[in-house]
Order: structure tokens, then sequence, then C-alpha cells
């Protein structure tokens, strides 16, 4: 069949407004893959109801099906065989869901699409009777691909329903990113700052065993009465119809009797997500009671993970696989009370241990979010509609949030523990540097009176670490004094990095508040005397970057000879190292690789030589030959640097290379034309946004920092000062194409 361009998917589930946790997983869904691949990847749903009862749905719900009604399967499987915008159907699989018996309905509605299918089974029952086995192993048949949650779910399909293994893709629970430092931020504001606050959540029923936790907890208050336990959420819609209140009561009868009242807490709500995220961020302990050994997955215990609990659960599939690295506590037992207590209280007892489990489960929990479970979905769906091309990753909004956090009235800190700022470590002249020239090219674009106020800081902070004879010192702690390590490191880099701000301020003065120009004019005459004493290759690209942007507005004549003679290092540098098959300033590569040939791209600017720009192209060609593979950027490892007579390593990539990749690919651009560069520039950024080796995206969602490294297995979810200033250049400089895209579009359309 042949596709429209812009094909969708069709997701057949149940779904918001109604109230159960498979219609929020595929809201989530939705939410999460139009966040990653925006309007390349549309969506619509097909509802499933228990009755013709119609919901008020968004406008995204385009079908409706009666689970109780054969036939609506079979007509509503017509009507989408009819669209030739659909190009794959994703079903979401409970038994519950479906009419029929062990929800054979759904059967009718395989058997009359004519789509490709993706069916995800949410439960995954072990030792099937023949009938179960049946069905399941029809689904199986009649789907293209099946998606299950858990390695154990995988693992009993292949040896119970026997379902090949080739056909199953394992997709993880997604999960929402939450930002650390909030959960001592909301214990302030629910006013818990001096409680141990446990809790649990999800739609209340009988098989949530939630009186195993009630009746463990007196001899948890007896030596801790301070602690409080939560039992968040509405009881289930269903329970409702059959038996109304009934266990619910039982629940609050168990608390009168134990006489718990002052201890726990019932919010009897169907919570929005942003107050059920900060009730589970601002818990310490989170306890999982169901007593469904079956029980393949929960999203309620994996939300609990990602907002950094310490969890203790009974033994289901999920936690099994989960707590695998010692990030949670596994029970033995179902309906054991006594167990629970003895768990509670070794972590309410132990505040370290509670504390770095809930780190452990919060930094393995990375790997799940929304953002990265809806790339697998959207590679899955390219992979079976021949259409990953199509697939265009969406950009995300730039936010100054963790920037600010890490901004103090003297400078930008420069580590976090996550998102966490880390006064530790103190300050660097580096990152000060960089913040300086990210807060004036966004000021120059999108102005703020807030952004200008943090190029003042920084640029305070650059003229205190300079001395008096103009050299500049590198680090301080977080009590503003100079610390040994500027005794230990060869500050040329950071010295480079200085003069490099302070010359690109200065070209900025038309449109910068004179005070700011003035200040760094005068670190930059004190600063200018030292530059003949530059000798590594960073440092003197720096310096050329900073003399470029200075000779931009103040072309004197012994800044251009200050120009020539470290261009001409430089030079030197390639002609004494280069060879036919190395193209290069050193016989290594290290870090910051592209501000070698970028800053000759700069020399030629500034003075026409044609050597410059030959050298320039020349190079980062040769660099680019070895960053761009089978459509993915991979930059030199931290691991170990790229030698020219040895093999090259591979993972430990940061942000910083990613980000200079970008900036010198702007440039050459800009300068040459040549379009390989312009085409290179989305590659490399989508790096970032989930193009590469792990499949999982680099910044965080929340407050727009990026991650500080990517791993071979996982990725270093530390947030610190180097790593979110190069991913908001690299935003501003993708802004500004796409912003010019959208120009370009508009004058077509007029």
């Amino acid at each position: 069949m042949k596709y429209e361009k812009g094909i969708k998917m069709l997701i057949v589930s149940s779904y918001t407004p109604r109230e159960c946790g498979l219609a929020t997983f595929s809201n989530d869904i939705v939410n999460s893959i139009k966040k990653v691949f925006g309007n390349t990847l549309p969506i619509e749903i097909c509802a499933l109801q228990n009755s013709k009862q119609q919901f008020e749905y968004g406008d995204e719900v385009k079908y409706t099906i009666t689970s109780s009604s054969i036939e609506d399967y079979t007509l509503i499987a017509e009507k989408i065989n009819e669209r030739n915008d659909i190009g794959l159907v994703c079903i979401q699989h409970e038994f519950g869901l479906h009419g029929g018996e062990y929800g054979d309905y759904f059967l009718a509605f395989l058997l009359t699409l004519n789509k490709p299918i993706i069916t995800v089974f949410h439960t995954v029952l072990p030792q099937p009777d023949e009938k179960r086995k049946k069905v399941v192993q029809a689904i199986v048949d009649l789907s293209n691909r099946i998606v299950v949650l858990t390695n154990k779910s995988k693992e009993i399909l292949t040896k119970e329903y026997d379902c090949s293994d080739s056909k199953i893709n394992i997709i993880p629970h997604g999960t929402h990113t939450v930002l650390w430092e909030q959960k001592k931020v909301l214990k302030n504001k629910y006013h818990y700052s001096d409680k141990i606050v446990m809790s649990t959540f999800g739609l209340i029923s009988e098989n949530k065993s939630i009186e195993t936790v009630l009746n463990a907890l007196p001899g948890v208050i007896a030596k801790h009465p301070e602690v409080v336990y939560m039992v968040i959420g509405k009881t289930h819609p269903e329970i409702i119809k059959r038996e109304g209140e009934k266990y619910r009561n039982k629940l609050m009868n168990i608390v009168q009797e134990l006489q718990l009242e002052k201890n726990v807490i019932f919010i009897n709500e169907y919570l929005e997500l942003k107050q059920l995220l900060e009730y589970l961020t601002l818990s310490e302990i989170y306890l999982f009671s169901s007593k469904d050994p079956n029980q393949a997955v929960s999203g309620t215990f994996a939300y609990a993970l990602s907002c950094g609990c310490a969890v203790i659960s009974t033994p289901i599939p999920h936690a099994i696989e989960t707590f695998e690295d010692g990030n949670g506590i596994l029970l033995k037992e179902f309906d054991n009370p006594e167990e629970f207590q003895k768990s509670i209280l070794e972590l309410v007892d132990n505040k370290e241990k509670r504390i770095k489990m809930g780190k452990n489960a919060y930094s393995l929990s990375h790997s799940t979010i929304w953002e990265n479970v809806a790339i697998k979905y959207g590679l899955l769906f390219g992979e079976l509609t021949n259409r990953e091309e199509d697939l265009k990753f969406r950009l995300p909004p730039i936010k100054l949030d963790h920037i600010k956090e890490l901004s103090t009235d003297y400078g930008m800190l420069q580590f976090s523990k996550f998102s966490e700022p880390d006064p530790e470590f103190g300050y660097t002249l580096d990152d000060n540097a960089r913040a300086l020239i990210n807060m004036i090219t966004y000021y120059t674009i999108y102005q703020g009176e807030d952004v200008l106020k943090l190029s003042d800081i920084y640029l305070n902070f650059i003229e205190d670490i300079q001395r008096e004879d103009g050299f500049f010192d590198n680090y301080k702690n977080f009590d503003r004094q100079l610390t040994e390590q500027n005794k230990e490191v060869n500050l040329e880099d950071a010295n480079g990095r200085a003069l490099w701000s302070l010359g690109y301020v200065i070209s900025h003065k038309e449109t910068l508040p004179i005070n700011l120009v003035i200040r760094a004019e005068i670190c930059w005459k004190k600063a200018f005397d030292r530059i003949y004493e530059i000798s590594s290759p960073r440092a003197i690209a720096y310096t050329l970057k900073g003399l470029y942007y200075y000779y931009s507005v103040h072309p004197e004549e012994n800044v251009r000879f200050y120009i020539e003679q470290l261009a001409d290092k430089l030079l030197d540098l390639y002609n004494i190292n280069s060879e036919e098959y190395w193209c290069w300033y050193e016989d290594y590569m290290t870090y910051v690789n592209n501000v070698l040939p970028e800053a000759m791209m700069f020399s030629y600017l500034a003075t026409g030589e044609p050597k410059y720009l030959k050298i320039a192209t020349i190079t980062f060609d040769f660099l680019l030959s070895h960053y761009f593979m089978k459509g993915q950027l991979k930059v030199i490892s931290n691991r170990g640097w790229f030698k020219k007579e040895n093999e090259r390593v591979f993972y430990g990539e940061q942000p910083i290379e990613v980000s200079t990749t970008i900036i010198t690919l702007d440039l050459f651009y800009q300068v040459t034309g040549n379009v390989k560069y312009k085409d290179q520039l989305e590659v490399a950024f989508n790096w970032f946004l989930g193009n590469n080796h792990l499949k999982q995206i680099m910044y965080n969602p929340e407050n727009g920092a990026s991650y500080d490294g990517l791993e071979d297995k996982m990725i270093n979810i530390n947030q610190g000062a180097e790593s979110t200033l190069c991913f908001f250049k690299a935003q501003l400089i993708m802004n500004k194409y796409a912003e010019e895209t959208v120009r370009k579009t508009r004058i077509l359309e007029v």
C-alpha cells in the first residue's frame, strides 16, 4: 500500500479521561511522541469503552469501540482499512480490557485489519490454560511485532507461548522527569519537613493489599512517631460499580482500630499529574504491597523509582528485575506485615541508606523517561512502515532554568549532583567565560534584563579572578578563595577562554550596555600584554577567537599581528604532525578538537590569507570524517585520546565535543556555503535528542540542562555547568536555522 506523507500511528486503548492505568499510559505515549517527533509522527486514538457511554475525549480520539460488542471491533477495523494515512496500528492489551472469553473479541479486530500491527502486552501470565494460550498465540501470529515491558514477560512469551524471540521488543514503562532538589522544597511546601513520608498510590482495590502495610505500621510508629503514610488515589471505578467503597471503609476501620489516625493520610482523589509527582517526590519511601504474583509491570512502581523513592516491594516480576542492583528492598512474601515492618524500620532507622537507595533508583530510571520510551516506539514505527527517514526530532524549548540554578550572586558553580548545584567544587573561569558568551548571544537574539544580570555576574567573576599582571587564575572555592589547583594545573586554556569571552563582549558593543563593554575592555587591555606567552594549541585557538572578535570592531595593527603570529604557530604544528592520512595539528586528537580548525577559519576571516582557509578546511573535513559514522555523531572518547598509530576508543562522549562540532559546522557553513556542513549540523544536534548509540535523550526536559556524559551502557545524569552551557549554545544555533526555515516557508506561502 502506498502511504501519504506524514502517515499516522493509531493507538487502540482505553484513554483519558477514563480513569485507568492503561488510559494514562496511552495518554503519556501520545504526549511524549509529540514532544520528541512533533508533527512528523502524528497520532490518533481509538478509545476502548465498557459501554456506549461517551467520555469527553480530546481531538486526537477519532474512533471508539465498545469492548462488549464484537461488531464494533469489525466495523472500526474496516474504517481504519479505508484510511491511506494510517500507517500502523499500536494496540494496548490487557485481558480485562477486551470483550469475550480471555478478550477474544479482540481477534475479530486483528483478523479484519490490514495494517501493520504492534500489540503491547502489559500482562503476560505464566502457566496458561489451553484457551488463554491459543488466544495469545493468535494475537502474536496476527501482529507484526509484540512489545512487552519487562524481560520476564519476554521469557514467558517465548517459553510458555512459543512466541519467536525475534518478534518481541522490550520497551519499558515510561516515567516522568523530576528534579532531585525538589524533594526538600516540596516537603516544606506540604509542611512535612519534620516528617518521614511514605506513600502508596494508584486506583485503590483489594488487590493492592494496603491492609498489609497498615498492619505493619504500629511497630514502626511506636519507634518513629514522625512517620506518615499517604495512601494516594480513588477507588477503582469498576470496584465502585460492583461494591462501592467497601474496601476503602475496611482500610479506614483498620486505621481506627490500630490508632493510626495521626499517621495515615488518605488522599481520595484522582490527582492531576503535577500534584501526583509532587507527592511522590517528597516521599522518601514508597510501599508497593500488591498481592498479585503475576503482575508483570506497574506504572505506580515505575513512577516511584523515577521520583527518587527508596522502594519496598512485594516480589512481582517488575520488582524482581529492577532490584537486581540493590536500588530497592524486595520482600520474599506477599501479605506479610512483619516483613514490611522490618524493611520499613531498616530504612527509617538508616537515613543514609534510604537516600542512597533513592538516588540509585532515580539514576537508573533515567533510561525509562517518557521521551526515551517515545524514541523506541518511534523507531519501531519507522522500521515497520519503512519511514525512518521521515521521522524528525523536534527541537526542545530553550530554558534558562538550570543556568540560573547554577548561578550565585558571584558566578556560575562548576558541578551539580543530578540537577542540584554542588558548591563543594566552587567556580571556574572556564565556565564563567562560557556562560558570559552564551548570555551575550542569547541577549542579542531575545533580549531580557535577567540575562543582562547574569552577564554582569559572569563578567564580575572574570574581573575578580584576573591578577594585577593581567593573567587569570581558573579555580575559586565556594568561599571565593583561590584554590591550590591554580598552582597544579596549566592555566593557558582558561586564559584563552577568558580572552575569547572578553573579545566577544567587546564585539557586541553596539547592542550591549556601555558599562558592560567598558569593563570588558579594561580586562582585555590588562590581558593583552600576556598574549605572547600562550603556546598550547587550544589556548592559541581560544585566543585567536577572542582576537578575531576584538579585531572586528577595533581593527588595530598590533591585533592583526598577533592573529598572524598565533595562526602561523598552528600552521607550523600542522606541517610538523600531518601526514598523507593524518591531516591534523598533533599526532593525536584529544578534547575540544573542533576549536583548532575553527580558529584557523577565524584567522582567515580576519586576515584574508588563503593559507589559513585551506588548512582550516582540510583539517575540519579530516576531523568530521572521524566523527560522523552511519548517520550518527561519535566524538572522541574521554576514556582515551585517538592517536594516529592506535585504534580509536569509543564511548565516554561528552556534550562539549558535540557542541563545539555544531559551533564549527555553523561557522564553516556561513563562510563557505557548503551544504554538507548544514546537513551535518542536524545530525550532530540530534546526538542530544536521541540519535546516539543508547537511543536516549542527553538533556533534562524539565530544566534545560544537559547530562554530563554518554557512556557505553548508561548516561551520567549529573548536570554540570560545562555540559549545560554547551547544550544551550548548540540550541541557540539550531533555533537560528529553525526560525530561518519558518521565515522562508511563510514567504513562500505569501
